[in-house]
């Protein structure tokens, strides 16, 4: 088992789990998680759009963590457990891909700092250290398994 991905997996479906959460909780989670205000005050007026929106980020963070965990296990079956126990398709692409994405919106708090400081908040810059993180943690566990996949 990758530790790298098997990491970077898990906190994907943990970050899946917590944009539920803020479904669950409403308008005061969303601004507690940096949603911002016009999305709190939508949430507080009756509007779906921020259920919505974040519901389709709960469900691209969970199959994220669920191709994470599939390549995780790239390898760690051996002869004696037949492969993967769950396939899915063009796992090494996608997990590529996803590591693409992380990385690059992890970095975007440079340019941004730059071209739009006023953009720049404690949210941004939090999560962009996280999402990074997440990043190099994908990059690292894809570069062991990449034959493997």
């Amino acid at each position: 088992m990758n530790i790298y991905l098997l990491i970077g997996g898990s906190l994907s479906l943990l970050a899946s789990a917590l944009h539920i959460g803020v479904i669950i909780g409403g308008p005061d989670w969303l601004r507690f998680f940096g949603a911002g205000e016009p999305m709190a005050r939508m949430a507080e007026g009756g509007s779906w759009y921020p259920g919505l929106v974040t519901g389709f980020i709960a469900v691209a963070l969970m199959v994220i963590g669920t191709y994470g965990l599939v390549a995780a296990s790239a390898g760690s079956m051996g002869s004696e457990g037949g492969g993967q126990a769950l396939r899915l398709p063009f796992v090494k692409w996608v997990v590529l891909a996803i590591t693409a994405v992380y990385l690059l919106r992890g970095l975007a708090l440079l340019p941004m700092y730059f071209v739009v400081p006023e953009q720049v908040n404690a949210f941004v810059v939090w999560s962009s250290g996280i999402v990074l993180a997440l990043g190099i943690l994908h990059a690292v566990g894809l570069s062991q398994v990449w034959r493997q996949l």
